[in-house]
């Protein structure tokens, strides 16, 4: 028996230390990336509300988004899930919603333009 409650603790100082490097790890990716200056604020806002509620992304948050880069993109989605704020949402649906809107963004970006 005591070697099962030694397993246990082994488990959850496993996966505390996981989520802390996880932490980590996208907070450095964001840092030496300068991730957080990267998209004006009406833009972050945007690309928020498209991701983690319900809402749509104009072409010009689609620019910035773009501009952002695909690895501050996710950086920022998986501190956002990590925030106890939003312990409710399901992280699977939120992922899928983030890389929908980055490839919608990325093929409105890359579309040509219509000639005139």
């Amino acid at each position: 028996m005591a070697s099962l409650n030694v397993y246990s603790a082994l488990v959850v100082l496993f996966l505390t230390c996981g989520a802390a490097m996880a932490t980590m790890e996208n907070d450095q990716i964001i840092k030496e990336n300068h991730c957080e200056t990267k998209m004006g604020l009406p833009c972050v806002l945007e690309s928020f509300t498209s991701i983690f509620e319900i809402g749509s992304i104009s072409n010009k948050c689609c620019g910035e988004l773009v501009g952002l880069g695909k690895v501050c993109h996710s950086a920022l989605v998986k501190r956002t899930l990590e925030n106890p704020l939003f312990k409710d949402l399901t992280p699977a649906t939120i992922i899928a919603k983030s890389i929908q809107t980055w490839n919608n963004c990325l093929a409105l970006i890359d579309s040509p333009s219509p000639s005139a």
